[in-house]
């Protein structure tokens, strides 16, 4: 029987969990949805005992679908939403609220009194984040502020503080392991990028007691075993914790300064390898922390379009031009070009390096010529572009451009809108074997720690693409696009 890594990819709307074999191959996989919970505009909120049934419901149907036998699991790894936070009582493991879903906007208000405090820069210098809702700290501030007595039980040690990644290896373990990775800990506001740990100066502005907070450990060690499941045996070793987008650079197999990954979901994640020394950014890219592999610590910057895929759910479900998302790549490549037409997605404002979030979306160059394909070529354009001037922005940081872009999530599959990112960006695109890289990179980083792989050399040899996109065209379409492309964000209001 084949030995495999039960990976458990915990994400926004569902967990899935996938067998990695020696391969680097998936072998299998579930996913459970659990359900959204919007209190209020703005809001967004998961129940972490739905999350949590969600995960065990998912590795049994894994074992179940599969046929194998919890004997054949040698480690676990773990990736995780990233930023979003709860609080759960140390004695019975239940949380104290609802997790304040990375999404949710509830903060806004406290991240505006803290830059009116000056504090902005502080906390861009030392954590490489800006403050915004976004990150775990402010909803930790949010809790203390709307119920005392919850700091209170805080500050008592009663209470325990995590991001997902922390509340599944507690529970995982039996309450024995409280702990986070440094990819995720670099996503709070609270740890210095530096040091790599949790920071006073960062935690006073926010009122967070260190009581509260787990250990920060490597992303690839024994964080403990499993204990007291009804699902798994006990002792089976959580080995492997990385933030969705720090685990899918890994199982890109990015391992060195220069490569860069592009997720492709309903927004769009890049980020690039810079190597053991934290960048701080020109364009307003956040830095965050890659890895932590045998002592070496990884940084990487980051930017995110917030609408890709979702710009293709707009024209599906918004103005029923296509009838499902697949659809719309036939419908483009019916055309040479846009014609002129040019699509800024920004439906929810414009992410790094524009940084304008009153921004909206926008769509110029129309003629009586205009067709539905002109529109769905322009709106995979329209995705491209923004990942081109991520990778210019992460380019002039750098000081020197990317080697390959690696892509993976769901519109990676279009070939369509590969061909154009590789032809706008003029580096080669390649796309794997396996997209659910986020969960490979879980399964290898707890691999690593058990000796399942020997190390990141034989894991790049086994990383296996499915095709490479290389630049077909001439450079003056580029240059003509890439202008009408800044004199549209240019009229954006």
């Amino acid at each position: 029987m084949s030995d495999y890594i039960l990976a458990i990819d915990q994400g926004t709307t569902g967990t899935t969990a996938l067998l990695v074999g020696h391969d680097l191959l998936i072998h299998g996989q579930q996913t459970v949805d659990f359900p959204q919970h919007f209190p209020k505009p703005g809001w967004v909120e998961h129940d972490p005992e739905e999350i949590w049934a969600s995960l065990r419901q998912a590795i049994l149907d894994l074992l179940a679908a599969t046929g194998t036998s919890t004997s054949q699991i040698q480690a676990i790894g773990i990736t995780n939403q990233r930023e979003t936070t709860l609080l759960w009582d140390r004695a019975d493991n239940r949380a104290v609220a609802n997790a304040i879903v990375w999404q949710c906007r509830r903060t806004a208000e406290i991240c505006h009194k803290l830059k009116d405090q000056g504090l902005e820069e502080r906390y861009r210098r030392q954590t490489g984040l800006v403050l915004d809702p976004y990150f775990s700290g402010t909803k930790l501030t949010w809790l203390f502020q709307e119920a005392p007595e919850i700091k209170s039980r805080a500050k008592s040690g009663h209470l325990a503080f995590g991001t997902i990644d922390t509340f599944l290896a507690w529970r995982l373990t039996g309450g024995k392991a409280h702990v986070t990775d440094v990819s995720n800990a670099s996503r709070t506001l609270m740890m210095d990028l530096q040091s790599l740990e949790w920071d006073d100066a960062l935690l006073e502005p926010l009122g967070v007691p260190r009581t509260i907070l787990p250990e920060i450990t490597s992303s690839s060690q024994i964080f403990g075993k499993t204990f007291g499941l009804d699902f798994l045996p006990d002792g089976i070793p959580i080995a492997g914790i990385a933030g969705d987008q720090q685990a899918a650079l890994f199982g890109q197999a990015c391992f060195a300064p220069g490569q860069t990954k592009c997720t492709y979901g309903t927004g769009a994640f890049i980020l690039e390898n810079i190597g053991a020394t934290p960048l701080p950014s020109k364009h307003g890219l956040l830095t965050t922390v890659a890895w932590q592999v045998n002592g070496q610590t990884c940084y990487a910057l980051e930017g995110s379009a917030f609408i890709a895929g979702a710009a293709v759910q707009w024209l599906r479900d918004g103005i029923g031009l296509i009838k499902t998302a697949g659809d719309i790549e036939a419908l483009a490549q019916q055309v040479p070009d846009s014609d002129g037409v040019i699509f800024v997605p920004a439906l929810t404002g414009l992410g790094a390096p524009h940084w304008r979030s009153e921004a909206r979306g926008q769509i110029t160059g129309l003629t009586r010529g205009t067709t539905a394909a002109h529109l769905a070529r322009a709106t995979l354009e329209g995705i491209a572009l923004q990942i081109h001037d991520l990778v210019m922005a992460i380019a002039d940081d750098r000081g020197e451009p990317g080697s390959i872009l690696k892509v993976d999530g769901g519109a990676a599959q279009n070939n369509l809108l590969m061909q154009i990112q590789t032809d706008l960006i003029n580096q080669p695109v390649s796309r794997p074997k396996t997209l659910e890289t986020t969960a490979l990179g879980a399964a290898m980083l707890a691999g690593l720690a058990i000796d399942f792989w020997n190390d990141t050399d034989e894991l790049a040899a086994s990383w296996q693409e499915e095709r490479c996109f290389e630049p077909q065209v001439e450079s003056g379409w580029r240059e003509s696009l890439l202008e009408q492309w800044q004199a549209a964000i240019n009229k954006i209001q």
